[in-house]
């Protein structure tokens, strides 16, 4: 199964992004837009694992979540990657908080090493990814709205759990099923 660690959102704050994606996308071309049930915050990508691997990811964030506290997470600011590049390949919403996120996902990445999980070669760069392009083309007019929200705030919420989620491949988009749920201290 494909699957991935993630703080799933709140519905307000799921709303407040789905708002503007609709403000967006009219201004946009060749953008995948994310649906809004699956907006998340992954905080490590598995890939293919197989059901054993899946109980000891289980049993691994089931002792994660008894030695951290839960947490504010703040949504605020838009921007793409590659940065300051007018070809985008990722739309994202910015992801504020203190360092509890930061240890959080160090501890899920780290635990996980000592299992045979590959770690993730790049650094944590906490974002919420609302849309991606088939193909880089240059998107001035998108470019430019994303700048105006730069500064806006789209929710904040108390993280409470981590879950693991199943990412179902389909034509019309990817299906999320949250597999477990573990409770922050």
């Amino acid at each position: 199964m494909r699957a991935f660690i993630a703080i799933d959102l709140a519905p307000e704050i799921k709303g407040q992004l789905a708002s503007l994606v609709k403000v967006l996308k009219p201004i946009a071309s060749n953008i995948k837009w994310v649906a809004p049930e699956n907006y998340h915050l992954t905080l490590k990508f598995l890939g293919e694992i197989s059901e054993a691997q899946a109980e000891v990811v289980k049993q691994v964030l089931s002792e994660i979540a008894k030695r951290n506290s839960q947490f504010r997470l703040l949504m605020r600011g838009t921007g793409s990657f590659p940065p300051g590049q007018s070809r985008l390949r990722v739309i994202w919403v910015g992801v504020s908080a203190g360092n509890e996120l930061l240890i959080l996902q160090k501890d899920i990445e780290e635990s996980l090493a000592e299992r045979d999980f590959p770690p993730e070669e790049r650094p944590f760069s906490p974002h919420l990814t609302i849309g991606r392009a088939r193909e880089p083309q240059k998107q001035e007019r998108l470019k430019a709205e994303l700048e105006r929200f730069s500064q806006k705030e789209f929710g904040s919420m108390i993280v409470k759990e981590i879950t693991l989620f199943q990412s179902i491949l389909r034509p019309e988009g990817p299906q999320y099923k949250a597999l477990s749920n573990f409770q922050l201290e």
